[in-house]
């Protein structure tokens, strides 16, 4: 679904990505490991069109996307939920969460069935859908950020660091919600700074240091590595 193929980025003369190549197929949760500063959310902006690669192939679902516009690629299906969340001040949890839909071009009758989707996964969002979504608590507001990207009717779904700041119970309440998701057939790729959490939930890793691949396998494998923490995320 996914093929990202040895691409180079750089943010003005500074290289930023070199050489990393990333697959996500539906049903697979791919975690992005690494430091501050190894190049992580840069290579979601890559791959979801906000930073523009100097080389190398970046292909979804067998066409190539590379030079594509952001709200082109969230419209075929590639939706990207930043670090930070993005709540719209002023607007309730229900606007921010129809803005997903109508960002994709989602007829109102298919928005109202995604939008009781969500009702069901996220209830508390249901009951709080009339009061502003930046008066949500952190736990709910990325809630709200994920049921938000999930009314766009992705095919894959990107996250920057979904457990920043959230108390443990929030965080297992959004990684379960991840792998059920992935169960569906929903390809995953996730950015995670808590390493160990991302790789408990990964079918798939990579990890990078200084915009560069340096390890790859399954969570499982990487979570038994016994030099993963000293060599590549120190």
């Amino acid at each position: 679904m996914i093929r990202v193929q040895r691409i180079f980025a750089h943010i003005g003369p500074n290289p930023i990505l070199r050489d990393v190549s990333l697959n996500a197929d539906p049903g697979q949760i791919v975690a992005v490991i690494g430091a501050n500063g190894a190049g992580k959310t840069s290579l979601l902006r890559a791959i979801s069109g906000l930073l523009p690669v100097d080389s190398g192939q970046i292909e979804f679902n067998g066409q190539s996307i590379a030079k594509r516009p952001a709200h082109v690629l969230s419209r075929m299906g590639l939706v990207h939920i930043p670090q930070g969340r993005q709540i719209i001040p002023g607007l309730s949890v229900l606007d921010n969460m129809m803005i997903g839909a109508n960002n994709a071009g989602i007829s109102s009758h298919d928005a109202q069935t995604l939008l009781k989707q969500q009702w069901e996964r996220f209830p508390i969002l249901h009951q709080r859908q009339h009061i502003q979504g930046t008066a949500l608590s952190g736990g709910e507001q990325q809630m709200l950020a994920v049921a938000r990207g999930l009314m766009m009717r992705p095919q894959v779904l990107m996250l920057d660091e979904p457990s920043l700041g959230l108390a443990p119970q929030i965080v297992k309440l959004i990684m379960q919600t991840l792998k059920q998701l992935a169960s569906q057939g929903l390809a995953i790729i996730l950015v995670e700074q808590v390493a160990m959490l991302a790789l408990e939930y990964a079918d798939h890793a990579i990890v990078l240091r200084n915009g560069e691949c340096v390890l790859h396998g399954t969570g499982q494998e990487l979570l038994k590595s016994k030099d993963l923490v000293n060599s590549y995320l120190g």
